[in-house]
């Protein structure tokens, strides 16, 4: 049995059942999970190994990159700034970002920079990661890029511009960078180990991130022909090179690694939040009702900030997905699926949801990459917190 820390509430004791068995099937090297129910933690533990190469074990307080999850987080300091009356999410965006304006952009409201509908998933300047580090570069070139769809007619996944598209506002509206604002507006009334920018003095808290070697042949191997039809055309966009979906997850060139300690450092609001998964659900369960006395948004704005606004094929995924203002809806069939839970997942496995009609968070957070979706790792451990939830009932 593997070695597993921390504790499960009476009742819990088959999601660390769930847990060693991701880790004693060599699915996992070190993963944590948390849950939170109606504001009370009831899951939190981890196990395995945060770095193979040192044999560092992970640890109560080890951190880890969670890639497009820190989107939801993201979101949370937007809605937070439009629950307090300085964000009208329905402005123009150029009303707080003059610059923003140009080459037709007069007019998109900050609405469609959450929902993904601004025609702003690429930048047609190459972007250097030195550059992107330093944030002012990006948000230059994506305020002078012209969209690639008429705003508001089309949605594509904004992979890695959401986050300097939103965050350029929290920044406009707040005077302060979204990974400061975070910091103080939402992570310390809770006592979150959770960040985007990372203090160099919490470095050595965070897991090395193990991909996978590639498949022999890479991509380029891939039989279309082979390929179900319902996924053929995803494959297909994500095996050209030239096509939008691709330019989409690599707007910076060469390609980023959080794995860098400056990258880690720096503000990547789509892709470089890093936390605990405790952190991660204690979020979101102040996000649906009060945590030790805090919440962050009130009923009527996560309504309106879960509320569905686009539906569909996603002009880069190439798949139908369900978006509301900057938070993810689950499609039916996928796992963490209600009709009322909201969340974001991330490259890799990371989670983090929450559903308001149960009073249910999750936090799943992991080093080792696995292609592919859904993840069974975080599926396993939903099904055992649901399992342990009805039998509670």
């Amino acid at each position: 049995m593997p070695e597993i820390g921390g504790e499960t509430a009476p009742g819990f004791e088959r999601v660390r059942e769930a847990f060693a068995a991701n880790l004693a099937g060599g699915q996992e090297i070190g993963a944590a999970v948390g849950v939170y129910l109606h504001g009370e933690k009831v899951v939190d533990l981890w196990g395995g190994v945060a770095d193979p190469g040192t044999g560092r074990r992970w640890e109560r307080d080890t951190l880890a990159v969670v890639f497009s999850t820190t989107k939801g987080v993201t979101a949370a300091c937007a809605h937070l700034l439009a629950q307090r009356g300085e964000l009208d999410l329905d402005a123009p965006v150029a009303e707080y970002w003059p610059e923003f304006a140009a080459n037709g952009k007069e007019r998109i409201p900050v609405r469609w920079l959450l929902t993904h509908q601004a025609g702003l998933p690429v930048i047609d300047r190459p972007i250097t990661p030195a550059q992107a580090l330093t944030w002012e570069p990006m948000v230059t070139a994506l305020a002078a890029q012209r969209p690639v769809w008429e705003p508001g007619t089309a949605h594509g996944y904004h992979a890695h511009t959401y986050g300097w598209l939103v965050g350029e506002v929290v920044r406009r509206v707040s005077g302060r960078s979204v990974g400061a604002f975070l910091a103080e507006e939402i992570a310390a009334p809770l006592g979150l180990d959770l960040w985007i920018g990372l203090p160099e003095s919490e470095q050595h808290r965070v897991a090395r991130i193990v991909v996978p070697p590639p498949a022999p042949g890479g991509q380029a191997a891939i039989d279309l022909d082979s390929v179900p039809e319902p996924a053929r055309e995803m494959i297909a966009a994500f095996t050209d090179p030239a096509s939008l979906s691709m330019r989409a997850m690599s707007v910076v060139t060469p390609m980023l690694n959080h794995d860098d300690p400056a990258e880690q450092r720096a503000e990547f609001p789509a892709t470089n939040g890093i936390c605990t998964a405790r952190a991660l659900a204690r979020c979101y369960a102040a996000l649906i009702g009060e945590v030790d006395g805090h919440r962050i948004l009130t009923p009527e704005t996560l309504a309106a900030a879960t509320a569905l606004q686009v539906s569909g094929k996603d002009e880069i995924l190439r798949t139908p997905v369900r978006i509301a203002t900057g938070l993810g809806l689950p499609m039916p069939g996928l796992f963490w699926h209600s009709p009322t839970a909201f969340g974001f997942g991330g490259y890799g496995g990371s989670l983090g949801f929450a559903d308001p009609a149960t009073g249910l968070a999750f936090g799943y957070v992991m080093n080792h990459i696995q292609e592919g979706v859904p993840d069974a790792r975080a599926a396993g451990l939903l099904a055992a917190v649901q399992q342990a939830i009805k039998a509670h009932a």
